[in-house]
């Protein structure tokens, strides 16, 4: 089981490493990256200070998601080398469960954020794709960094990775993911449907 999990994560990475490549053309500037995550952020603060109840909130923060992330690419990389036995159908149907899953997952990381904010800092050009970096401010601890990369690669200036104290969402996802897939046999179908009420 030990070397599945490392060959999975193996090609898993050369894949994910290819498919985000860099384009022949860089249409995607700094303005545009912290714009988006300008938008993105005062979206989640205006949750965040809404007062509203934990269940009001995960549709609130699957429509930020849906609209401010590139849920493909995300989805394709949790699923790593899996998703080239996968069919269309069932990449449909696990982008959309994996959606419902890494929203309800991040928004209960996020309403821990209530009673604070997030300011953006800095952005800075990685490869191809921008960082830009935020500050969390919450009460009663230390500020802390919530990074998001953002690139154009989909056709639309979406954000496809973050990381939250440094903890990194693609690998996060990939290896839970993987794991979850182990448990079911490699069953895509058992796992779609154990996604649509996980989170």
């Amino acid at each position: 089981m030990a070397t599945d999990i490392s060959r999975r994560g193996f090609l898993a990475g050369a894949i994910s490493a290819a498919s985000l490549a860099p384009r022949p053309a860089f249409a995607l500037t700094e303005g545009r990256a912290r714009g988006l995550v300008d938008s993105l952020v005062e979206e989640i603060n205006a949750v965040i200070s809404s007062g509203r109840s934990e269940r009001q909130m995960y549709p609130e923060f699957e429509r930020i998601f849906r609209r401010y992330a590139d849920v493909p690419t995300i989805a394709a990389y949790a699923l790593g080398v899996d998703r080239r036995r996968a069919s269309e159908a069932q990449m449909r149907a696990f982008t959309e469960a994996f959606t419902g899953y890494i929203s309800r997952k991040y928004g209960k990381r996020f309403r821990e954020f209530s009673g604070g904010r997030l300011e953006v800092e800095t952005v800075s050009r990685v490869k191809n794709y921008y960082q830009v970096r935020t500050t969390a401010y919450l009460p009663g601890q230390s500020p802390f960094i919530v990074d998001f990369h953002v690139s154009d690669r989909s056709g639309r200036d979406l954000f496809f990775n973050m990381f939250i104290e440094g903890v990194n969402m693609l690998l996060t996802e990939r290896e839970e993911i993987g794991a979850m897939l182990d448990r079911r046999g490699g069953d895509i179908d058992r796992l779609i449907a154990e996604l649509r009420g996980a989170g």
